[in-house]
C-alpha cells in the first residue's frame, strides 16, 4: 500500500499549491506524522518536493495524457462525488484520492467543476465525521485478501455484541440493504470449515489479517443474494471429487455434506469410481477420515494433498 500512499501525498500537495504542514498531511491521509517524512523523501526520487517555511510544496507538472469527458459526464460525476462525500463509510483518503485525479483531468477544459470536486475532496479529507482511521485500514486488508484470493482471520462484532473470532473466505464488497433502510458497506464470503455465507459490516471488524493460505471464488455465487425461502444456497466452494470406493455403503457417510451430479461407474482396472461436485469444507475431509480405508481420493491432486497434510498434522500430536 506504500505506492498508493506515496500518490495519495503526491495528488494532495498537487492541490495545494500554497503548501500543507507535515501535521496536516499526515492527518489528511491517516497516518502517523512520523510516517509523512519518509513518504516525502520517497516521493522526492521522482519528483520536485521541497520545503519552504516548513510547507511541503511540489512543482507542478503538466498533464501529459488526459482523458476528456463531455460536460454532461463532468456534471454527473460531480453530483455523484458530493452524494459519496455524505456517506460517512465511504469517506476515507482512497475517495479523496481518486476524486483528486478526476478533478486533474479536468482542470483544462471544465475548471470550475474541477474545483467543485477539488473542494468535495477537501470535505472528506477534513470532515469530522469520517470513520475510525482503523476502518480504511481494515478494508485495506480486506481488499488485499480479496485480490491475493487468500483467507482472513477477523475479530468483530456480533448481532448480539459479542466479540467472535473467524476464519473467513471475502469472496464480495459492496452495500447491502439494512431492515432500518442503512447501507452499510459490508463483506460476504464462506466461513472456514463450514458452507456457512454470511455477511458483514466492515465497521464491526476490529481486526483482520491475512492468513497464507488460498480459496477460490464460486462462479455461480451472486453477491449478496437473498436466497428464497426454503431454498439451498448453490454459491459453495465446490470441487470435482474422484474417488476410489472400496464399499458402496461409505457413501452414507457423504449425506451431511452438500454434492451434486454424483456418478459411480466401474474403471478398466474394475474398481468402483464414485464422481462427484462436493464442498470443499472440513466437513468433506472429516467425512473421508471416517470412512477410514473404505475410499481412496483419486483428484484432484491439490485435495488429495491437502488431505494427507491434516492427517499428518493430526499424527504429530500423537507422536514423537
Amino acid at each position: 500500500m506504500k505506492g498508493e500512499r506515496l500518490m495519495q501525498l503526491e495528488l494532495l500537495l498537487l492541490s495545494h499549491p500554497e503548501g500543507m504542514r507535515r501535521a496536516e498531511i499526515a492527518r489528511r491521509l491517516g497516518v502517523h506524522r512520523s510516517t509523512i517524512g519518509r513518504y516525502i523523501d520517497e516521493l522526492k526520487k521522482h519528483t520536485d518536493v521541497y520545503e519552504d517555511k516548513y510547507l511541503i510544496k511540489i512543482v507542478a507538472r503538466e498533464e501529459i495524457d488526459i482523458m476528456k469527458l463531455s460536460v454532461y459526464e463532468s456534471l454527473a460525476l460531480n453530483l455523484s462525488a458530493e452524494m459519496l462525500a455524505k456517506y460517512e463509510p465511504m469517506q476515507t483518503p482512497h475517495l479523496a484520492s481518486g476524486l483528486r485525479k478526476i478533478a486533474g483531468n479536468m482542470r483544462t477544459y471544465a475548471p470550475h467543476v474541477s474545483n467543485n470536486i477539488d473542494e468535495v475532496a477537501e470535505q472528506i479529507e477534513t470532515t469530522t465525521q469520517r470513520p475510525h482511521p482503523s476502518f480504511t485500514k481494515t478494508l485495506e486488508v480486506i481488499i488485499d485478501s480479496w485480490v491475493s484470493g487468500k483467507m482472513l482471520r477477523i475479530k468483530h462484532i456480533d448481532p448480539k455484541n459479542s466479540l467472535l473470532e473467524t476464519e473467513f473466505a471475502p469472496y464480495f464488497i459492496g452495500y447491502r440493504e439494512s431492515s432500518s433502510g442503512r447501507r452499510p458497506i459490508s463483506v460476504t464470503g464462506r466461513l472456514r470449515h463450514t458452507s456457512e455465507i454470511e455477511t458483514i459490516d466492515i465497521l464491526n471488524i476490529k481486526e483482520a489479517e491475512i492468513l497464507d493460505e488460498t480459496y477460490t471464488i464460486p462462479d455461480n455465487l451472486r453477491p449478496f443474494r437473498k436466497p428464497v425461502t426454503g431454498e439451498r444456497y448453490s454459491g459453495i466452494d465446490m470441487i470435482p471429487l474422484k474417488m476410489v470406493l472400496k464399499e458402496r455403503s461409505a457413501l452414507n457417510s457423504f449425506s451431511s455434506i452438500f454434492y451434486d451430479r454424483l456418478e459411480t461407474y466401474k474403471d478398466d482396472e474394475g474398481r468402483l469410481i464414485c464422481e462427484m461436485n462436493a464442498e470443499n469444507s472440513i466437513e468433506l475431509i472429516l467425512r473421508i477420515a471416517q470412512c477410514r480405508t473404505s475410499v481412496e481420493i483419486l483428484e484432484p491432486e491439490g485435495f488429495r494433498k491437502r488431505f494427507i497434510a491434516y492427517l499428518q498434522e493430526i499424527l504429530t500430536i500423537y507422536t514423537d
